[in-house]
């Protein structure tokens, strides 16, 4: 993961309040359930001497929540001593429920492991006519969360060649082609707008064999270079919606699957090498010098001195990412040079 996402997090004054709130089945009681969550963990960060101010804008962005969002999604929302500074959804169907910090850094292992164990798909669903464009999170979870949906179009004109090959047909069926042809190229330059907005992981292809395709053809290079094509799943009903979910899951799983054995096989190279880490101790040291390239975390153990070390991960442009096996002090690093033992 690329940290400069949230590098203004950590540019923030300390004291930071970080919250996670757990994704709970919404019900009618909803929004009296979060205020009751939240009265708790705010009196608990009230004891432990986080200021009144911060705490009612907190009061603000947590109850001010639609009634179901907080319930279906989960949120992390972390607060400095001017404000809030991070809003975001995340995946509580991990069970970790609510939590509530107050450090001297933000406390983003959880978040960061949930996007690291997410793929982002840009996901467009083709036809003759364009396309239905949507920003899909996969999550470890297994939920597919549409974070934003688009359709991409042309109705100004018809799309439909004539059925009878006459020589007086001809300027219509060039004429229909042509309306295709744009209609595939907007689709075209509006992924390739997104993708450099939202940088996904993946472009997944849909929909019709023909309108994917075309669309195919004129992708930038850019997004040439990386894309899947799925045959089956669509959004004519729910057993199609369905059928796409399933091919999603299947991309991301082989997507997620595909960078663990990537990170083990540059891990075992980087600790042949003599550039590889372990412990927090010595990786503090690394990130003095500036020598840490990534960051590893363990899937579900957390760092020793975690949130400090991400933050100076943070602070000198090093990426994180996530490690399947044991480590000491459940922390490791690739380095970008050796570093001596102390």
């Amino acid at each position: 993961m690329q940290l400069n996402a949230i590098r203004q997090v950590y540019d923030g004054q300390a004291p930071f309040v970080t919250i996670y709130l757990e994704g709970r089945s919404p019900a009618e009681d909803a929004r009296q359930q979060v205020r009751l969550r939240w009265d708790e963990l705010r009196g608990r960060l009230s004891e432990e001497g986080a200021s009144d101010p911060v705490l009612s804008q907190l009061d603000e962005a947590v109850l001010g929540a639609e009634s179901g969002e907080v319930q279906s999604n989960g949120r992390v929302l972390v607060a400095d001593a001017t404000g809030i500074v991070l809003d975001e959804a995340w995946d509580a169907a991990l069970g970790a429920g609510d939590a509530a910090h107050l450090s001297d850094e933000p406390e983003l292992g959880a978040f960061i492991r949930e996007r690291e164990r997410s793929a982002r798909l840009l996901v467009a669903i083709a036809n003759q006519h364009g396309a239905v464009v949507r920003q899909v999170v996969v999550s470890d979870s297994q939920t597919v969360d549409t974070q934003a949906e688009g359709v991409v179009s042309s109705d100004s004109e018809s799309v439909h060649k004539p059925r009878e090959g006459a020589l007086s047909h001809k300027h219509i069926q060039r004429r229909a082609d042509e309306v295709v042809k744009q209609n595939v190229r907007d689709v075209a330059d509006h992924l390739d707008a997104v993708a450099k907005r939202w940088k996904p992981d993946l472009l997944v292809l849909a929909g019709e064999v023909q309108g994917r395709t075309a669309l195919r053809d004129e992708l930038s290079a850019a997004l040439r270079d990386d894309y899947a094509e799925v045959t089956s799943g669509g959004v004519s009903d729910d057993g199609a919606e369905d059928a796409l979910a399933d091919e999603l899951h299947r991309l991301a799983a082989e997507r997620s699957d595909e960078a663990a054995r990537q990170r083990a096989d540059q891990f075992g190279t980087a600790t042949s090498r003599g550039l590889a880490a372990e412990g927090a101790g010595r990786i503090a040291r690394a990130l003095e010098m500036g020598a840490v390239e990534t960051l590893l975390l363990e899937y579900d153990r957390t760092g020793t001195r975690e949130s400090e070390l991400l933050a100076a991960s943070v602070r000198t442009d090093a990426e994180v990412s996530l490690i399947d096996s044991q480590v000491d002090d459940a922390i490791a690093a690739i380095l970008r040079f050796e570093v001596p033992d102390q």
